[in-house]
């Protein structure tokens, strides 16, 4: 069996990230080695006892302060304890929601043009009605294969992976150089494109099940879509041309009409409110350059990007 590490950012441990370890434990394809990345190590020592060092002995966990965590670089850094031929790369507040995650997202690898594979995210515990209705939007029950020549007619969701639960076959991955280095976010859509660009391709293993979810402000939407725009401005070379806000449309039209039909079309208002802050931080963040220094971080939800 080919050998495969999980990496893992942390910040502020505690019994999400052990419900994660245990659930790693009992995979059918067995982990090699469980690398922790975490910000803030006195965060970290006041969480890990003694017992949990003997209770994982294949943990290995390295340290960064908040000013050095960056969403490219500090995944390169995690990405530099490995030498297993593939790694996943997991968020700590992601669960596997059965002990067949890490078979069903290895399993495209079979295909030697796949070099990157990611889970189908479903609603976690006290998810919304419409936060859960976006999840199945953006990871539907049915696999596929993605590769260049799928841009044309499927746009921005034709490089779509995320970072929240994705493998990484090693050999591509240093090839195509890694993640972008300095990013504020979408460091995985980044190397998706790039591989995509590269003649590679892209698996979305929709049997491969995390639970992730979050039950965001408008505020916090506005935050996390400006950091987002900021992103697509950064790399016009692989966002250029593309426009995301239409997928954005359509999710809005189909939330609308599966709230109607489920009956509570009063959340109707609420989905339009926090569909104005998505589009409002969105568009602020794509002309981020044109606002001043400290709006510009009053905006962002990566305050510690802007003073790097």
């Amino acid at each position: 069996m080919v050998e495969a590490d999980v990496i893992i950012p942390v910040y502020k441990p505690g019994s999400r990230l052990i419900d994660l370890l245990d659930r790693l434990r009992t995979q059918t394809y067995p982990v090699h080695r469980i690398i922790l990345i975490n910000t803030e190590k006195q965060y970290f020592d006041a969480f890990a006892e003694a017992e949990f060092w003997e209770r994982y002995d294949n943990l290995l966990v390295r340290h960064v302060t908040k000013q050095e965590f960056d969403h490219g670089g500090t995944r390169n850094f995690g990405v530099s304890f490995s030498d297993a031929p593939y790694f996943i790369m997991m968020t700590d507040d992601a669960l596997p929601e059965d002990d067949k995650l890490t078979e069903r997202l290895l399993a495209p690898f079979e295909d030697k043009r796949v070099a990157m594979s990611y889970a189908r995210q479903t609603p976690g515990e006290g998810c919304g009605i419409i936060e859960s209705y976006t999840r199945s939007f953006n990871y539907p029950e049915e696999s596929r294969i993605k590769s260049e020549e799928d841009i044309r007619d499927m746009g921005i969701k034709a490089f779509f992976a995320s970072n929240v639960c994705a493998a990484y076959r090693r050999e591509v991955f240093d090839e195509l150089g890694g993640f972008p280095g300095h990013t504020i976010f979408n460091e995985d859509m980044i190397y998706a494109r790039g591989l995509l660009d590269a003649g590679y391709s892209i698996a979305y293993a929709a049997q491969a099940k995390v639970a992730h979810s979050h039950n965001y402000s408008g505020l916090q939407q506005l935050k996390r879509n400006f950091d987002l725009g900021v992103s697509h401005a950064e790399y016009p070379e692989v966002f250029g041309g593309i426009l995301a806000e239409s997928e954005g449309i359509r999710l809005v039209k189909e939330t609308c009409g599966y709230l109607w039909k489920a009956g509570k079309p009063w959340l109707i208002f609420k989905l339009i409110w926090q569909s104005g802050c998505k589009y409002l931080g969105y568009f602020m963040g794509k002309r981020y350059q044109s606002l001043p220094g400290r709006m510009v971080k009053k905006l962002s939800m990566n305050r510690e990007y802007w003073i790097k």
